[in-house]
């Protein structure tokens, strides 16, 4: 990879570790599927009249922004609305790769290596681990039991939506930035539904009549910057180079999210929950790298 490419990686990844902060500060202002409709509605529009309709059935397209768009900042909105921590979210929502790797081992036969289970066993440790923190410390930080669970919703939604994106594309080569843009117009009706009959028609209106402009920022970087943007920048990655020099580079998304967090919205982990944390890194860097293992040892034995 080139060092002008990689530098766009790892611009993405800050922006994508940022997001979760980003988010966090939205919901200041504006209750969660509002926030949510607002933002998938300026990723549809105007894109939608400059990028061409991706060439694929309406009902694949329909489960697409279901379940990667509707389902995930569904469920990801709440729990950080309901006080989750910004950095912690952006490190348990990486269970997204453990739930591709079991829903394609169930719907599309894949098969599981030993470092996939490895990996999963070890993560699913370290997020007992956060789950389970002293009730003190739980109600200082927001994790708890049901924000955890609404954190892990949402990466099953979005395990979900990567297996719709295989099916997708197994159907012929589609540009992923038409995919991302005619898929956002698909969530946008679910959540003002959801606005209207869970946050009221007196929310929707006050939160618009006395819109603020950290929160029009905000929601042009989550439609923008983190979406438009670093969706078109990935996507042509790895559209240029092996899947393999790409996709790891997104275990920095939540080291940023941690970091991020700490340095603008002040949030600390307690030992326990940095323990966990820890487990939860390690068991992605095992499904991420694990199977590189055999073929090192494989030439280093011929070698021998």
């Amino acid at each position: 990879m080139s060092v002008k490419d990689l530098l766009l990686a790892l611009c993405v990844v800050v922006t994508w570790g940022v997001n979760f902060v980003v988010i966090k500060v939205g919901l200041h202002d504006m209750p969660p599927f509002l926030l949510a409709a607002l933002r998938f509605a300026l990723v549809a529009l105007p894109a939608i009249f400059f990028v061409r309709p991706p060439k694929v059935p309406l009902r694949w397209l329909a489960l697409y922004g279901l379940t990667i768009s509707f389902g995930q900042f569904a469920f990801l909105f709440l729990a950080l609305n309901l006080g989750m921590p910004a950095g912690l979210a952006s490190l348990v929502l990486q269970a997204q790769a453990f739930f591709t790797l079991l829903l394609g081992a169930l719907l599309l036969a894949e098969k599981l290596r030993w470092h996939h289970v490895a990996g999963i066993v070890i993560a699913s440790g370290g997020m007992f681990l956060l789950a389970t923190t002293a009730h003190g410390i739980q109600a200082a930080s927001g994790v708890t039991i049901t924000t955890m669970l609404l954190t892990l919703a949402a990466a099953l939604c979005w395990g979900m939506g990567n297996i719709t994106n295989k099916v997708i594309m197994r159907n012929g080569n589609v540009p992923i930035m038409s995919l991302v843009v005619w898929s956002a117009l698909i969530p946008v009706v679910p959540f003002l539904l959801c606005s209207w009959l869970f946050e009221g028609q007196a929310a929707i209106v006050h939160s618009l009549a006395h819109i603020q402009l950290q929160t029009v920022l905000v929601l042009f970087y989550l439609a923008f910057v983190a979406t438009i943007v670093g969706y078109g920048i990935w996507g042509t990655l790895l559209s240029r180079y092996e899947t393999w020099r790409v996709a790891p580079l997104s275990l920095l998304v939540p080291v940023v999210g941690i970091l991020s967090a700490a340095l603008l919205l002040g949030e600390t982990l307690s030992m326990r929950q940095l323990i966990g944390a820890m487990i939860i890194v390690i068991g992605l860097v095992i499904n991420v790298f694990g199977g590189r293992l055999k073929p090192l040892r494989t030439a280093r034995a011929q070698h021998d």
